[in-house]
């Protein structure tokens, strides 16, 4: 029977965020330059509410995108012939910004070298950050988040499940263990 404990709830999660978008502009010294892309699924909603706080801080706007990196995995084969791909939308050029990848886990680092394979060919940006809600460690590739929302450890048998409320109705991290992958 699966364990289930709560990470953060939705006030929990507010904090977090709060804290990760002042990092973001601290790292990034000011908002100017800078853009989100969000990972998609989650990582979208997450890089919008980032965007959000940040242009409330620092008084500008942030431009946003969003990727989908399906037809970038390394393990595309094992996942069918007609793989659903999403939307990748970017604002007008990365090149010489400030880019920051935004997801929800991370875990493997494979998501996040399909990003950055993805972005190669949208553009050079200046610089590229990892910004992620929870760091669960488990990394198969040599990636490492520069801002991160919480950090739990974690074991192969367990799940993290992100809830956002655009797509879930309600903000919480949850880490689950012995329960299906």
């Amino acid at each position: 029977m699966p364990s289930v404990t709560r990470l953060l709830d939705d006030s929990a999660m507010a904090r977090a965020l709060a804290r990760m978008a002042s990092e973001i502009v601290e790292q990034c010294g000011g908002a100017e330059g800078v853009v989100l892309l969000g990972i998609q699924r989650r990582g979208v909603e997450l890089a919008a509410r980032l965007a959000r706080l940040i242009e409330q801080s620092a008084g500008a706007p942030v431009p946003m995108g969003k990727v989908d990196i399906t037809l970038y995995r390394d393990d595309l084969s094992t996942i069918g012939p007609r793989p659903r791909v999403g939307e990748t939308s970017l604002p007008d050029s990365i090149d010489g910004k400030t880019t920051v990848i935004v997801d929800d886990v991370l875990y493997t680092g494979r998501t996040v070298r399909a990003a950055m394979d993805e972005l190669a060919d949208f553009g050079r940006p200046r610089r590229i950050l990892l910004a992620v809600l929870v760091d669960r460690g488990g990394r198969e590739l040599p990636i490492q988040a520069d801002i991160v929302g919480v950090t739990v450890t974690s074991s192969d048998d367990d799940r993290v499940d992100v809830a956002v409320k655009e797509l879930d109705g309600r903000d919480s991290v949850e880490l689950v263990r012995g329960g299906p992958v």
